[in-house]
């Protein structure tokens, strides 16, 4: 399943702000990327990934509609899959696009 572009038309109208940000397909879906560094992407299966770091992943978690990312059966601390439920608003999509920048602005910028 290819990911929603109404939903990337609306991450990229959170980000319209945000200098340094640029896009590439990932994960069968598209990174949202802050200095190299992913802040945000769509899953191929239309949920949304936030970065937030390892030590933001328990209290990420402890909002609706989450988990814990997962590739290959690996959990990964640090990214969490918001579903679709917790982003139908635009003041719920802000709250994690902006945490997904916060983090990935604290990482040094990629070549």
């Amino acid at each position: 399943m290819a990911y929603d572009e109404d939903f990337a038309n609306r991450i990229r109208e959170e980000l319209a702000d945000v200098d340094g940000i640029t896009e590439k397909s990932m994960f069968g879906g598209r990174a949202f990327l802050l200095g190299g560094n992913m802040a945000v992407g769509i899953m191929s299966t239309g949920d949304l990934m936030v970065r937030v770091g390892p030590d933001g992943t328990d209290e990420a978690l402890a909002k609706p509609h989450t988990r814990l990312f997962e590739m290959r059966g690996r959990s990964m601390t640090g990214w969490v899959i918001v579903a679709l439920e917790g982003v139908k608003t635009k003041r719920q999509l802000a709250q994690w696009v902006r945490r997904g920048t916060a983090f990935a602005a604290t990482l040094p910028p990629k070549g």
